[in-house]
């Protein structure tokens, strides 16, 4: 809901975390939605089309965050995202609007929920969109209205104001609203971002909001027999110790017999269900694997979901805020999310007139082991392929790399599969590293640290004298009789750029992969200051924001490369250029 944090304080103990972030709110950690007066109305003079993307979707000019509402309609796709119409930098945030009917080209439209009501005159913040079923389904969306300067959050509707209109451009906000008001358990100021709805078979339909209470995360569960009247149930769907406050919580069905998509009201055998929050404190988000209780409206986590801070990631970079919806022209979930800027403070986005994108939507499905979720950018997103290159059966040795030429660089998709003819090389993971996280044994077991099977991958954004570059590599480990893959995005040396202000991560993720066919794939979609990657078909995602001085535009390069004793093949490589998408 806010600027993501560009300092790393993901290794630091809980307490330690709280102290920090809650008490001292330093160390670069900017503030809850924080109000930049002198900034926040300082309309872009020009934009500045260095490190724009070419097929991500981000409007001509200003801030934008959270993708809300998402939503197939009588054929048409629509995203609603946060976005300041005044600014680069967050502030008078309205729920902008674009449609679509392949979900990569877009056309704008006009904001459809602003500021306007005593219910959210100070603020328009996020929320989700509900189909409701009859013989006309009627979308109805909900968010969350600040109604003082006090931030004080209630849970409001919108309805479309004319349903023949194929792009339901103008949406109406009732004067009924605000539908849901916390109440004396609940803090006002941290209650937010409702779900999209479920239908019970008590007939009841069903939502989240997330809150905080004395540090636990929370997803306060509220009926109602008419979507109209909200009554809050007694206990939250499920809460969890020390992880802060909730945001944009998700919740849908998965199936464990098939890759398709369920809608979220579907409540049938042979599924699992997938809880997502978003968290104020890491500033990524979290999700587990578990069951539903329908009959006491519980939610348990399996016992192979880790529940809290060391738990999966949608995303293990630089993605937030994320949002799922069901779509029944192809019987799939897909999930948007936000990548923000990593390269200045505000100031610096206001002089280059925009900041933030969302990453190109994925589809989502639970893996066959039923312990994570996989996710893969959606089939449409080929159609903007152009000038195919491939290389196969390439063998790379220690230190070598090979360039992929033929293609724009700076503007790609790449799909590579590395094979490998042994396991007998591979260097024991360090017992010291147990309780660090994956990008913190990135950053000491880089991509120029000479390893036994890895680091081998692909070095994007690259000078054409690696002065910088973006790699997206492998590493793997031996852990007793098991082997453990990392998978790295290192924006350490992406820019030559020298300033404390920029967020330069090793982000960094485990994949859970069986080698015994000694095979790793990777998929990277490079996009100018973008880097969106999936390791595994999928299992392992990481996306980075990248700003390079030298590596821009046609004087970017794309290498692959291993560093590791251990020769690797590059069995097939596919990489394309990219062209640019409409939005």
């Amino acid at each position: 809901m806010e600027f993501l944090r560009k300092f790393s304080l993901w290794s630091l103990p809980v307490f330690l975390m709280f102290f920090v972030v809650v008490f001292t709110n330093n160390n670069g950690v900017n503030a809850s939605h924080e109000v930049l007066m002198e900034l926040q109305s300082s309309s872009a003079v020009s934009v500045r089309k260095i490190h724009r993307t070419g097929y991500h979707f981000q409007p001509p000019k200003h801030w934008i965050n959270d993708p809300n509402g998402p939503m197939y309609y009588n054929g048409v796709y629509h995203l609603f995202y946060q976005y300041n119409p005044k600014g680069a930098v967050w502030g008078n945030i309205v729920w902008a609007h674009s449609v679509s009917t392949d979900l990569i080209n877009w056309a704008r439209l006009e904001p459809a929920i602003y500021p306007s009501k005593v219910f959210d005159k100070y603020g328009t913040w996020s929320g989700s969109a509900t189909i409701l079923p009859g013989k006309k389904p009627k979308p109805i969306i909900l968010y969350t209205g600040i109604v003082d300067a006090k931030n004080t959050q209630v849970q409001n509707y919108a309805i479309p104001a004319n349903l023949s209109d194929p792009f339901l451009r103008k949406w109406i906000k009732p004067d009924n609203n605000p539908l849901i008001v916390a109440d004396k358990s609940i803090n006002k100021t941290q209650f937010r971002d409702p779900t999209t709805a479920w239908l019970g078979r008590d007939g009841h339909w069903r939502i989240l909001v997330g809150s905080v209470r004395k540090h636990r995360g929370k997803a306060i569960l509220y009926r109602s027999k008419d979507f109209m009247k909200w009554t809050k149930a007694q206990h939250p769907l499920h809460t969890s110790a020390n992880t802060g406050n909730w945001e944009c919580p998700d919740f849908f069905p998965v199936s464990l017999e098939h890759s398709n998509g369920l809608d979220t009201s579907f409540d049938g055998d042979n599924i699992k269900h997938v809880l997502k929050v978003s968290l104020d404190l890491t500033r990524f988000e979290y999700y587990t694997v578990g069951t539903y209780d329908t009959k006491k409206d519980r939610y348990i986590p399996d016992n192979t979901s880790i529940d809290g801070w060391k738990g999966l990631r949608l995303d293990y970079g630089n993605f937030y805020a994320s949002k799922t919806f069901y779509d029944p022209s192809k019987n799939r979930r897909i999930l948007w999310g936000w990548a923000n800027e990593s390269d200045a403070f505000p100031i610096d986005d206001v002089k280059k007139g925009w900041a933030g994108i969302q990453a190109i939507p994925r589809k989502i499905w639970l893996d066959p082991s039923g312990k994570q979720l996989v996710q893969w950018p959606v089939e449409e997103l080929k159609t903007l392929r152009k000038n195919e290159v491939q290389l196969r059966n390439q063998k790379l040795n220690k230190g070598e790399k090979v360039e992929v030429k033929g293609i724009t660089p700076a503007q790609a998709d790449v799909e590579v599969t590395f094979s490998f003819s042994s396991l007998d090389n591979v260097e024991e993971f360090d017992s010291s590293w147990d309780d660090l996280y994956a990008q913190d044994v990135c950053a000491i077991r880089g991509s120029n640290v000479q390893g036994g099977l890895g680091p081998f991958g692909l070095l994007t954004l690259s000078s054409e004298n690696l002065e910088e570059y973006t790699p997206v590599f492998f590493r793997v480990f031996k852990v007793q009789d098991k082997y453990k893959v990392l998978m790295c995005s290192d924006a350490s040396r992406s820019t030559l750029k020298d300033s404390k202000k920029m967020y330069k991560p090793s982000f960094a993720g485990y994949v859970d992969v069986d080698l015994t066919d000694k095979k790793l794939s990777l998929r990277s979609l490079i996009d100018h200051s973008v880097v969106e990657s999936f390791g595994a078909g999928g299992k392992t995602c990481i996306t980075s924001r990248v700003y390079p001085t030298l590596a821009i535009h046609d004087k970017a390069h794309l290498f692959a490369f291993n560093n590791g004793t251990e020769t690797i093949t590059i069995e097939t490589l596919d990489a394309w250029s990219m062209a640019k998408s409409k939005r």
